[in-house]
């Protein structure tokens, strides 16, 4: 830091002056133990009336591309005033040396484009493991990182699962995530915890559905990555269509830094663009690379993909730009480090090819993972001051500051609970008492481990940057986790909405205590594995993110608890809406001797903006005190619960708005309660006069299939009340996607296997809740008044 100081003042200008002048749009972080201010950072234009801009500032004291995760800003050393919390300190020096080859990366893809495969190979090469086993566990062994049975019989990844491993000089964490979208939670959470991911394409398939959910989530988490279009040996492969959809599709800045040597059967090799060699993969699992001039047939081909390679990089990079414009070749290690200030910066993602099947071109991956992704402490990290009402500030991340970690995964292990934790600032050791900032309790750290899929490697410590996981720890996914020292939290994991529903019971009395203990464990994993009771049935309800989703669940009770389970006809989660104004002047009176309820709620209702994000919005419109301020909380309770259950359905009310604008209260018979049933009563009355309208999960559904079959497939779709998108042909294959009801798709899977003779495939991915049609919304309402009225019976 003290670099940016010596910057400031050899233009003749104090630090301390540039703050008092700029501190209207100056941000601070208050860095060491003692208080003091260790950096400040403010907007390059505060600093015009010193005469002070980019153009004159010593190299490295700006960073001025507005488009990388900084702004344009100069950065200094100060001393500041007593009186500052430290939440937050920055690494020194030799921290910064000690971790800059760190790795924290996630392999993410589409369902069956490889990712599993791949993350086998990295362990193969890096010594992880001695022998190569394939995913479905054909041999009888399978994939090392899919440890579940259920997912070795199945073929897929259920739940992420972490390893390390050390490639050259960098110690490398990785987790290998699921590629089906009713597992996204695994994906959601393991980006938020990574510095950095490899996106696996499928040189055939390309970018599809859930390609491009994890393509949303990686920016949501601003994770910078490396994409590897795999199966180039494949017959049909054509790694240059996918460059284009992730230059169409996913819109990346990106250039390929290797050309495939033949593709499908004559797929032998990859030539290195940047070091301008071409490379091949000997031996019986590809482990000896023989380096070699690039074929005389690619030559001319090699130097156009470069020069695009410099042009992509150069319009991005300051330093390369400059080079580019000057007419100058940039050296090896000039482009190299363009590319790595790119790709940190998430501005450039570079573009990798090879087989991990065939063994080709892995070691080149992890070359660049070590050359290009960033280590922990060059990442921005966002924490959240509890004692600032959720003020965000940086997390400096050095080892020696106060601790921050994050729950970000939990499993039950053979000796409990098994808590995920990534660790962005301090250290944790064996036996430290560490406190939960969402809870507030402390807890004493029993055991520390590293994971190699489902073995443990026990460590007496971890520090910043670690993935590591924790014995005996009861918390929640998404909890924070301190020493004491500071109030703090991390930012949590988006968790989407469950969309489907099952009712579900053991079979016999016996299996009830290992029931409740599977959902009391499988919802402690799981965010987005929801378990209720129906008020109305009775009946044990568990919702999640699809068909499969809760298969596997149930498939689970039966493996790990031996509990057999009857499972009801899968219900969709509907929702109810408001689509217009309507007022509501309401009085709840009640006497009955003694203290009797009063309470008169006067208000409108009305429908949020399309774009909203919240659900339900209660606003305190009162003028006077005709309610007294302690009733006001009563009321929106009451508006909240009613709201719980629209008077259509039954289901939860969305996209409204409740205003609050007059209302009476009595000296002696108004209460908590009595507002609350009348905030009640009066949503009930109002609701009729607002039109309110039924919504539906309606699903992204994208169907593979061979041509001949397009015409069929697409008439089915059309049956279930579909809305066709897009159908194109890629080969011999037809893409079809199309925007249809949830309701509507049950079943789906069996139609298309005995339409396409097993030939076709698909995806369904939550798009959004829409209004149903008017038939559908009077067959549904029909049907709720028919159960209520045989209920009343």
């Amino acid at each position: 830091m003290g670099s940016y100081g010596r910057g400031i003042r050899a233009l003749g200008v104090t630090s301390h002056s540039l703050i008092q002048r700029a501190s209207a749009s100056a941000t601070v972080s208050f860095s060491s133990s003692s208080g003091r201010l260790d950096r400040c950072i403010i907007p390059i234009q505060a600093c015009a009336p010193f005469g002070i801009s980019k153009d004159v500032l010593p190299v490295g004291n700006v960073r001025s591309r507005a488009s990388t995760r900084f702004d344009q800003s100069v950065h200094m050393a100060h001393t500041p005033t007593r009186g500052f919390a430290t939440l937050s300190v920055d690494p020194t020096e030799q921290e910064l040396d000690t971790f800059k080859d760190l790795r924290n990366i996630g392999i993410s893809a589409h369902i069956d484009s490889g990712k599993t495969t791949l993350t086998e190979r990295i362990l193969f090469y890096t010594g992880r493991i001695k022998e190569i086993h394939e995913v479905r566990g054909k041999d009888g062994i399978g994939a090392k990182m899919d440890s579940m049975e259920l997912e070795r019989e199945k073929g897929i990844t259920i739940q992420s699962a972490a390893t390390y491993c050390t490639w050259k000089k960098y110690p490398i964490n990785i987790i290998d995530t699921p590629g089906h979208v009713d597992f996204t939670i695994e994906v959601e959470r393991a980006l938020r915890v990574l510095d950095g991911a490899i996106l696996v394409l499928c040189s055939v398939g390309g970018v599809q559905s859930q390609s491009i959910t994890v393509d949303r989530q990686m920016r949501r988490y601003n994770v910078p990555r490396l994409a590897f279009i795999n199966k180039c040996d494949r017959t049909g492969a054509n790694p240059f269509k996918v460059v284009e959809q992730l230059k169409t599709k996913l819109r990346l800045h990106c250039a390929v830094v290797q050309l495939p040597i033949g593709l499908e059967d004559e797929h032998t090799g990859l030539v290195d663009l940047i070091k301008m060699k071409a490379f091949y993969f000997k031996g019986e699992n590809g482990e000896t690379i023989i380096e070699e001039d690039i074929p005389e047939k690619m030559l001319e081909m090699a130097k156009v993909k470069h020069q695009e390679l410099v042009e992509k990089v150069a319009d991005r990079d300051d330093e390369l730009g400059e080079l580019f414009l000057e007419g100058v070749a940039p050296s090896v290690e000039q482009l190299m480090g363009a590319i790595r200030r790119t790709t940190v910066a998430n501005q450039f993602v570079p573009i990798f090819m090879g087989s991990a099947y065939k063994n080709k071109g892995v070691q080149l991956l992890l070359d660049g993972v070590g050359d290009y992704l960033p280590a922990p402490l060059e990442v921005i990290n966002t924490g959240l001051d509890l004692e600032k009402d959720e003020e965000p500030f940086r997390v400096g991340g050095s080892p020696t500051g106060p601790l921050m970690g994050l729950a970000f995964k939990l499993e039950e292990g053979r000796y409990g609970q098994l808590t995920y934790l990534r660790i962005y600032q301090g250290t944790v050791k064996k036996g430290d008492v560490i406190f939960n900032s969402t809870t507030g309790k402390k807890v004493k750290v029993p055991r520390v481990v590293r994971m190699h899929s489902d073995d443990m490697e026990d460590v007496e410590s971890a520090q910043s940057g670690d993935i590591v996981a924790l014995f005996g720890v009861d918390c929640a996914s998404g909890d924070t986790f301190t020493d004491g020292t500071i109030k703090a939290s991390l930012t949590s994991i988006k968790v989407p909405d469950p969309v489907m529903s099952l009712a579900i019971a053991p079979k016999s009395k016996e299996m009830t205590a290992g029931f409740s203990k599977a959902l009391g464990r499988f919802q402690r994993e799981d965010p987005t594995f929801r378990v209720s009771l129906d008020p109305e049935s009775s009946q044990t309800i568990i919702s999640g993110m699809g068909e499969l989703h809760l298969e596997v669940y149930t498939e689970r009770m039966k493996r790990e608890y031996k509990v057999e389970t009857e499972v009801g006809k899968p219900r969709v989660n509907f929702r109810e809406k408001v689509t217009q104004k309507a007022e509501f002047d309401f009085l709840h009176k009640k006497q009955s001797g003694g203290q009797g309820q009063y309470g008169r709620v006067i208000g409108y209702i009305e429908p949020l903006p399309e774009d909203s994000v919240e659900k339900f919005e209660f606003v305190n419109g009162l003028i006077g005190n005709n309610i007294p301020p302690g009733f006001v909380t009563a009321i929106e309770k009451g508006f909240r619960e009613a709201a719980q259950s629209g008077s259509l359905i039954g289901h939860p009310v969305e996209g409204t708005r409740v205003v609050l604008t007059d209302g009476a209260a009595h000296a002696v018979d108004s209460s908590e309660m009595a507002f609350k049933l009348a905030a009640i009563y009066a949503f009930s009355s109002c609701y009729k006069n607002t039109n309110p309208v039924i919504l539906e999960p309606v699903m992204d559904v994208a169907a593979v299939c061979p041509v001949e079959f397009q015409g069929a497939i697409v008439g089915n779709l059309n049956r279930r009340k579909g809305v066709i998108q897009n159908s194109e042909q890629e080969g011999d294959d037809a893409i079809i996607t199309a925007l249809v009801p949830l309701n509507a798709m049950f079943g789906y899977s069996t139609d298309l296997r005995s339409m396409t003779q097993g030939k076709g495939e698909f995806t369904m991915e939550y798009n959004a809740h829409m209004p149903v049609t008017q038939d559908v919304q009077a067959q549904l309402c029909a049907e709720y008044l028919k159960t209520n009225t045989r209920k009343s019976l």
